[in-house]
């Protein structure tokens, strides 16, 4: 309801700037278009022409066909005689030129079921189609034929043409006033031809209600009125086209203007350019449309705005408290949570879907309430381990929050039964896609160096990042695992310890680890000391085999040299040999980098390894700032072999812990 009277106002502004203008600027494009007599009729000007008139004169669908007595138009491809033209009500009058031809039972040649419609709306159609325009009857009242298939009978607006009809085919003509009176036809009939009911004369002697066809005959030969617009004389005339138009005082010719009259639009239309013509048209046409509209926002678009807020309200109110309720989840999440025994078994529905076995115990999936899926690690029975010192260690490795440490969530300390609860890592562990055949190779290299650069990140973290630094002692692939996006996680920590980060020194108590990850100095100290460079030498043997895609030590291999897997790469790399390292394609850059520094990490004197905050600026850099590395003394076949390597002093193998 908004916003039919702000149209209104527009329209208003828009009169008053158009009467401002003047006259002046409007005859400045008028064309000189003289009158013309044409037949019976005299002075004739547009929108009629003559074939012969210039094009810029009148209307194409207005042009007349002159002779000495008769003056014809076509309308529909049919010739009518023009018997009168009215300036000032702006018609002129019709009649069939070809109707005495059908002698005493004449069909009209008018095809179209015209609704009726007044003059104005007409000079909108015509000033729409611009030259080109249809012409139509400027009164209401008509009578349409209809043909039925099935005679009609009991009702009485169908009058019955039978000079038209025959046993198959009924003709009848309806001449009810009522608009309807083509939308409600009997089903068995359609539309066949129709004719305007006009004349003042003919209408005072022949009722309009239920006409018959002979009355209708009259009509069709006295003709008909057809509407035209008003002559085009450029928007200078708008004032002159107003006044002409309104029989009323100057008081309700105002109140014309706010109501936004269909005189006062037709005027507007047929006075000012086509471009504004046409807003003004779209503007009268679609103010029905904006009151149903108004009627829409009030009684179905405003409840649903109602009710969509109070969704929105709603929604919001639970977020705070999903967001309360979650955030307090997490602060339980922060710190492990202690489980009791019979918890495990519910979250692990009794141990139904086992993931795997490792050295230390098998592994079960589990789902904490809010659907927290974790990874259940039940430890097996040693009555040597410290209940005390499980607590403690579990709590301290809780604490851990990186992106690159697996997270653990709780555990369970039960007498000898014990647990470790951990966050779900879905796609499994990392040696399940390094170990592959090189045909079925799952990374890309710039994903492997990111993986390896993942790795680093976290075992650095664990040296460096906290107050007391980690020594995890078994860094290998079985204990990398990945997430759903394969963002890598340092796991297993039942052999890590916690030191100092000032001390240097680890107790030999401590050696603990996985046959072929274990740095030479916890075999022997004359290696070095014990730190946390026996990670750094751990994660270099992870990067050579995740660069070859192979373990550290192939029983399989040709020979003992091919067998030690950084051997054989040293050598590889020190004689430029590329090809022979990857036998399909040449050494990728990435592969060459994760060899290099694999190598530096896995040098035997434990202070020419690097630290894992140097290992990770040489994994972000590029491979030409790496320089080759001295070769590390497993490295020399002629001082150890494969032999060597697979048998280690028996009281260094009761400490290790199997590869699961």
């Amino acid at each position: 309801m908004v916003m039919l009277p702000a149209l209104k106002a527009l329209t208003v502004l828009f009169v008053l700037a158009v009467l401002a203008a003047g006259q002046a600027e409007g005859r400045h494009h008028q064309l000189n278009c003289p009158s013309f007599s044409c037949g019976p009729l005299g002075n004739v000007s547009s929108p009629f022409r003559q074939a012969s008139d210039p094009p810029g004169c009148g209307y194409q669908s207005y042009e007349l066909v002159c002779s000495d007595t008769k003056a014809t138009i076509s309308i529909d491809n049919a010739t009518y005689y023009v018997s009168a033209i009215n300036y000032i009500i702006h018609t002129f009058w019709v009649i069939d030129a070809d109707l005495d031809l059908y002698n005493n039972c004449p069909l009209p040649r008018w095809k179209r079921n015209w609704r009726p419609v007044e003059p104005i709306r007409i000079i909108r159609r015509q000033w729409v189609h611009s030259k080109v325009v249809e012409l139509a009857p400027a009164t209401p009242y008509q009578a349409n034929f209809v043909n039925c298939s099935q005679e009609v009978k009991d009702n009485g607006m169908y009058m019955p043409v039978a000079c038209l009809s025959n046993s198959h085919s009924f003709v009848y003509v309806l001449t009810s006033l009522r608009s309807d009176s083509m939308e409600n036809l009997e089903p068995c009939c359609g539309f066949l031809a129709m004719t305007p009911l006009d004349g003042q004369e003919t209408r005072s002697t022949v009722p309009l209600e239920n006409v018959s066809y002979a009355d209708v005959v009259k009509f069709m030969k006295y003709g008909f009125s057809v509407g035209f617009p008003s002559k085009r004389r450029g928007y200078g005339n708008f004032k002159e086209c107003l006044m002409d138009s309104m029989p009323s005082s100057p008081k309700d010719w105002i109140l014309s203007i706010l109501m936004v009259d269909e005189i006062f639009l037709g005027c507007a239309i047929v006075e000012v350019p086509l471009p504004i013509g046409i807003c003004l048209y779209i503007i009268q046409v679609a103010s029905p449309f904006f009151k149903l509209f108004a009627a829409l926002c009030r009684f179905v678009l405003a409840p649903l705005v109602v009710l969509i807020f109070l969704t929105y309200k709603y929604w919001k109110t639970r977020i705070t408290i999903d967001a309360v309720e979650k955030f307090l989840l997490m602060q339980q999440m922060i710190s492990p949570s202690r489980y009791a025994y019979t918890d495990i078994v519910a979250v692990t529905s009794h141990f139904r879907n086992k993931l795997g076995q490792g050295g230390y115990g098998s592994v079960y999936e589990g789902v904490l309430p809010g659907d927290v899926h974790v990874a259940v690690k039940l430890l097996e029975g040693n009555s040597n381990c410290n209940g005390e010192d499980f607590i403690n260690e579990v709590s301290t490795i809780g604490r851990i929050h990186h992106v690159n440490v697996v997270h653990l969530v709780g555990f369970c300390s039960e007498e000898m039964r014990r647990a470790l609860v951990y966050e779900y890592m879905p796609a499994g562990s990392l040696d399940k896609y390094i170990f592959s055949p090189e045909s079925e190779k799952t990374f890309s290299w710039d994903k492997l160096n990111e993986i390896a650069l993942g790795i680093a990140r976290g075992i650095n973290y664990l040296h460096q990042g906290r107050e007391m630094q980690i020594i995890h002692f078994d860094i290998k692939p079985h204990n990398i695992l990945l997430d759903s996006n394969f963002v890598p996680k340092v796991a297993d920590f039942g052999l890590a310890k916690l030191y100092p980060r000032d001390e240097s020194f680890v107790p030999s108590r401590a050696l603990r680890g996985t046959i072929g990850y274990i740095a030479p100095e916890m075999i022997s100290r004359s290696f070095g000391l014990i730190s946390s460079k026996s990670d750094v030498y751990s994660f270099g043997m992870l990067l050579l085999e995740m660069a070859g895609g192979r373990r550290n030590a192939d029983p399989n291999a040709a020979n003992s040299s091919q067998s030690y897997y950084p051997s054989w790469v040293y050598d590889r790399l020190a004689e430029q040999e590329v090809r022979e390292i990857s036998p399909a394609n040449d050494m990728h850059e990435l592969e060459k980098k994760l060899c290099i520094v694999g190598l530096w990490c896995i040098q035997m004197r434990s202070q020419d390894r690097p630290t894992m905050g140097e290992v990770i600026e040489m994994l972000e850099g590029g491979v030409d700032g790496l320089q080759m590395p001295s070769r590390p003394f497993f490295c020399d076949e002629g001082h150890i072999h494969i032999e060597d390597s697979y048998h280690l002093p028996s009281e260094f193998t009761e400490i290790s812990e199997e590869d699961g």
